[in-house]
């Protein structure tokens, strides 16, 4: 059976990992290079590094970070933020970073997703969804939660499998940063759903919320950020309490 991943996000602003809750009130938490060393010295199975006010320059500035924090872990990274071609991608995987997650550049051009499987393959690419119930349904947003689209979450999450990702990144924004559980019914549907992995992200406040998330929605992998970043959940005391509750992880 494949173990679950326990994947650290980090959340990068002006070279600096930062949280917020809903995706607003954002607070700084540390620097990403002593965070990326502690997490994949304390057993994490991956990172995802985003860079959420990502422009041209500073995603020069990130590429630099990025090649500086490889150098410091031995696991894999995905990094995200300011990707919309096939260009931008090769530089990220120069550096050291092991898959690209597109988001926003995807909504505005789906073809995007196919070129980037295509040119590095499907391992390779996540797409990330950012997604709030409204009206009964969960719309897809972007550049970082601020713009609802006209996409809806499952739709989209299967056109994009369709077109060449090879894992999509779930975020409940409004379950992120709450600390009240991930959102269980649209990741038990993009399970059923989806043939490729899932990654659940948004609302991760204790270790019953992993364990629930793995054991009632099927997720492949849970990623948060505050409750590993203020040293609330400690990562290797969550894999050993997922263990004992039967749920497949490395130790």
């Amino acid at each position: 059976m494949l173990t679950k991943r326990i994947i650290p996000c980090l959340d990068i602003k002006d070279g600096r990992t930062v949280k917020g809750v809903n995706f607003v009130d954002l607070r700084d938490a540390g620097d990403p290079v002593a965070l990326a060393s502690a997490y994949a010295e304390q057993g994490a199975d991956e990172l995802v590094f985003l860079d959420i006010s990502a422009t041209q320059e500073q995603r020069k500035t990130f590429a630099s970070l990025v090649k500086d924090i490889a150098r410091h872990i031995n696991i894999p990274f995905t990094v995200g933020g300011g990707i919309s071609s096939v260009e931008d991608v090769a530089p990220l995987l120069e550096a050291g970073a092991d898959k690209v997650s597109v988001n926003s550049s995807a909504v505005r051009n789906p073809q995007l997703i196919n070129e980037l499987s295509k040119a590095f393959g499907a391992q390779c690419i996540v797409l990330a969804i950012d997604a709030r119930k409204i009206d009964n349904a969960w719309i897809v947003h972007t550049h970082g939660g601020k713009n609802p689209t006209d996409k809806k979450l499952f739709t989209w999450a299967k056109e994009g499998q369709d077109r060449g990702a090879g894992e999509i990144l779930f975020t409940s924004m409004d379950h992120d940063g709450t600390k009240n559980g991930y959102a269980i019914d649209p990741l038990s549907k993009l399970h059923e759903l989806l043939t490729i992995p899932v990654i659940a992200s948004g609302g991760a406040g204790s270790m019953g919320h992993f364990a629930d998330v793995f054991a009632l929605a099927k997720a492949d992998a849970a990623l948060a950020a505050s409750v590993f970043h203020f040293g609330e959940i400690q990562i290797p005391e969550l894999k050993t309490f997922l263990k004992n509750h039967n749920i497949p992880v490395r130790l």
